[in-house]
């Protein structure tokens, strides 16, 4: 199936009687459903871009590359970073912002800014009875009944097949500049990480990505100049501290870091973890020997490739994972306690009583 507009989209959804599986641009093969493929990318474009007010409204199939292009001739960018999964996954297609919200899909720049929910406004769906659905809008208000904005983001297509979405972007930062430190191990890179993010020097990015440990820095230019180098002062003690000054040269790391591309060649089984960013010391320690991982917002996310067929739950003091790349006899996601796992059935129910959408994806 692929509809062209929403009214055709809430039709199709209306007729079946079929599970449907959800695409976009066919970059994210997480998780397995079963069912006809429903595609969105008919449904592209910017509906409204308004520079001046920070806001832009783009139906769900539209690329990122697209949004980011109109994005960059105003100087503006969408401040969370999405990541392009094709390199890390080995496929192809185009990353679309329907299958990123759809995702909640943030980079290296949430520990500053916030992840994509946080910039979503507004969300247009068609829900399993073939409902058209709109919440929020081009004002970050709701004040009555479900905030489906932030519930949406996230939901990977099992409560509703997003239409549009209206977002929050920023100016883009006039320049940037990466401080390095090589020959750290695991937990020493964790706290010089938490050391920089503890500062008031507005560090944009933390990773360690097994042998150096990396820190961004954003802003004008004069003040970037000021924040690396108190920065770098205040992190001599954990060894020599390098600068990358050539923003381009800074953007191609942060790029590389965003989409994982240090182990994006590594076989096995491919997880992605999240942990209190003390806890990841501990967590890298108890996977298995061979296995090879980067850090990213500080240790609090554990990208790792893994022999296959190992669930590396059972290595995790706290925090949650998901599985990326594997075994499909391994849940994709985090089984959920009991309480929660009732109310994430109640609100399927909800909003896809027949169980069509996305069917099995969550749970």
């Amino acid at each position: 199936m692929t509809p062209t507009n929403e009214d055709e989209l809430a039709a199709a959804i209306r007729d079946t009687t079929d599970p449907v599986r959800i695409v976009g641009g066919g970059t994210r093969a997480i998780g397995s459903a079963p069912g006809e493929a429903l595609s969105v990318a008919g449904l592209s474009g910017i509906s409204l871009y308004e520079p001046g007010a920070l806001t832009l409204v783009v139906k769900a199939g539209t690329p990122v590359a697209d949004i980011e292009t109109a994005l960059a001739a105003e100087n503006q960018r969408l401040a969370f970073e999405p990541m392009d999964h094709r390199t890390l996954l080995g496929t192809a297609g185009t990353p679309t912002i329907g299958g990123v919200v759809a995702g909640n899909v943030s980079g290296p720049r949430r520990i500053a800014v916030g992840a994509c929910r946080d910039f979503l406004l507004g969300v247009r769906f068609v829900d399993g009875a073939g409902q058209i659905i709109k919440n929020g809008g081009r004002v970050m208000k709701n004040v009555t009944g479900y905030d489906l904005v932030k519930l949406m983001a996230g939901a990977y297509g099992t409560l509703g097949v997003l239409t549009e979405v209206s977002l929050k972007v920023l100016p883009k930062a006039e320049t940037e500049a990466t401080l390095i430190i090589a020959g750290l191990s695991a937990p020493q890179a964790v706290e010089a990480m938490s050391a920089a993010l503890g500062t008031p020097f507005e560090v944009t990015g933390a990773a360690f990505d097994g042998s150096e440990t990396l820190l961004r820095i954003e802003g004008f230019s004069g003040s970037v100049d000021y924040r690396k180098g108190a920065l770098a002062a205040r992190l001599a003690q954990f060894g020599k501290v390098d600068v990358e000054d050539d923003p381009a040269a800074s953007a191609v790391r942060w790029t590389a870091i965003r989409d994982v591309h240090p182990i994006s060649d590594a076989p096995g089984d491919l997880w992605r973890i999240s942990v209190r960013p003390s806890a990841a010391p501990e967590v890298l320690a108890r996977l298995p020997e061979g296995s090879r991982t980067l850090l990213d917002w500080g240790g609090g996310l554990i990208w790792a490739a893994v022999p296959e067929g190992t669930d590396v739950r059972a290595a995790l003091p706290s925090g949650h994972a998901t599985l990326l790349r594997g075994s499909p006899d391994i849940p994709t996601f985090q089984p959920e306690p009991a309480p929660l796992a009732q109310i994430s059935a109640g609100l399927r129910q909800k909003f896809d009583p027949r169980g069509i959408l996305n069917a099995g994806v969550m749970g």
